[in-house]
């Protein structure tokens, strides 16, 4: 018995040792040619306005070449205080994600506020909002409406 597992074992290690692989050569790697970059030059000032019946939302704002927005925002509703500040915030894909910081009635206050850019007008956003540090900001974002009453049109800015 000893006999037939030496000869077994010999007979595996020249087969191992007979069949050698061969190695595989690497793929080539070739890198795409760079692309250019794309310099998007800040568009200037841009301006939206909304007046319906009586009411008055005018916003306008620049965004810079990293979809950067800032801006000046005022809402004067019928019956309600007028308010107006800065808009701070991004451009994401056709969406303005922004803070509104506004005073009111002498209080300082920031809301977070969301426009969804189509055919050259903003419509704004509204959902459930939560208040937390000071900030209204919306629940979830992918839950907001965007209702036609709430549109705004791009008009000329003011010199």
């Amino acid at each position: 018995m000893k006999k037939v597992l030496a000869i077994t074992a010999i007979i595996l290690v020249v087969l191992v040792s007979c069949k050698k692989a061969e190695p595989t050569p690497a793929p080539e790697i070739t890198p795409d040619p760079p692309k250019e970059a794309e310099v998007t030059e800040p568009a200037g000032d841009q301006c939206f306005a909304s007046r319906l019946n009586g009411n008055i939302v005018a916003l306008s704002f620049n965004v810079n070449s990293h979809q950067e927005v800032n801006g000046k925002l005022s809402y004067n509703l019928t019956g309600k205080d007028k308010n107006e500040g800065t808009l701070i915030g991004n451009m994401k894909g056709d969406t303005l994600i922004a803070d509104y910081t506004f005073v009111s009635e002498g209080v300082s206050s920031v809301r977070e506020v969301v426009f969804l850019q189509k055919d050259g007008t903003l419509i704004e956003g509204y959902g459930d909002v939560v208040d937390a540090n000071n900030k209204v900001t919306f629940k979830d974002k992918k839950k907001l409406k965007f209702d036609a009453k709430n549109t705004l049109t791009k008009v000329d800015c003011p010199q």
